[in-house]
């Protein structure tokens, strides 16, 4: 293990193959097609596509502005970071609740051979005018299974579903499952896959901008993903700070700069002024610091969106 590891890592599949391409610089082992076979199983997937590696080294060009003594971005780009005093997790409730029903979804995969593993879901809410959510008007899921026994499986999933909503105050007018009628066939098979397709479930499922690129297989010294991750501290900060109903801050960086060049944050009280210790803290090593970023799981932190 090298957590020092530079990391721009892309992965594509389908079709019985998986591409692995992007650069990794480490002193670890790196056993790319083992890893590759291990995550499949985990998800629930057969091991037995076939595996291309195409990883290579950083660019020392981009190596340059990330260094020990320069510690600047990764990158360019803006990041966003958001919360909302919806929930005890300063999430949006309807987010939280997609959430809580993909890993239920997860654990059924790996319990009920008539899951697969593969499936989506998305709310069309009704809110009031301070934008509360009050009712679901439709909740669509779709999702891979056996189509031996779907009217088990579909109330397995609309029973977790209403239950779960009640228990928020939130009722259900009506329930879309696989709409087109049919999911047998998914996962790889049934469509391509490829990083950073999602990244709007990655974030905050719409509900606040999306900037810079796909967080996932990146180091933090990349500020698509430290800079989102210290966004997302910053706005759950002045959450409680002021009092907000919501808050969006934007990072903005140029690759081998080590401050920020622009904070901006928005609010349900207007644009608020960035705090001057907010620049020093937005440096990429600040970051990896006061978040302990070299010794997250981020391959547990993906899974079902990284803010959670």
């Amino acid at each position: 293990m090298d957590e020092n590891s530079r990391c721009g890592i892309e992965v594509a599949g389908g079709k019985g193959k998986i591409f692995i391409t992007g650069e990794v610089t480490s002193k670890a082992e790196l056993n790319v097609e083992a890893i590759a076979r291990r995550v499949l199983r985990d998800i629930g997937y057969p091991d037995s596509y076939e595996i291309i590696d195409n990883i290579g080294r950083q660019s020392s060009d981009i190596a340059l502005g990330t260094n020990d003594e320069v510690k600047g971005a990764g990158d360019q780009g803006m990041m966003f970071g958001y919360g909302c005093n919806d929930t005890p997790e300063l999430l949006p409730l309807a987010m939280v609740i997609l959430q809580k029903l993909a890993r239920r979804y997860d654990e059924l995969v790996h319990s009920d051979p008539d899951f697969y593993p593969d499936g989506k879901a998305q709310i069309t809410g009704v809110y009031d005018d301070d934008f509360n959510l009050v009712k679901i008007r439709d909740f669509t899921i779709s999702y891979n299974n056996s189509e031996k026994c779907r009217e088990r499986t579909d109330a397995v999933l609309i029973d977790y579903v209403t239950s779960l909503c009640a228990g928020y105050g939130i009722e259900i007018e009506r329930f879309l499952i696989n709409p087109t009628g049919r999911f047998l066939i998914g996962g790889f098979e049934g469509d391509a896959g490829l990083t950073g397709r999602k990244i709007v479930v990655d974030s905050y499922q719409s509900f606040a901008n999306v900037g810079g690129g796909c967080m996932n297989g990146k180091d933090p010294t990349k500020v698509d993903l430290s800079g989102a991750y210290m966004a997302r501290k910053f706005a759950c900060e002045l959450i409680r700070k002021h009092d907000l109903k919501w808050c969006e801050v934007q990072l903005s960086y140029a690759i081998g700069m080590r401050r920020p060049l622009a904070i901006y944050i928005d609010s349900d009280k207007g644009n608020l002024e960035p705090e001057d210790q907010m620049y020093v803290r937005g440096e990429p090593a600040s970051i990896i610091e006061e978040l302990d970023m070299k010794h997250i799981n981020y391959e547990e932190q993906a899974r079902f969106g990284h803010f959670h």
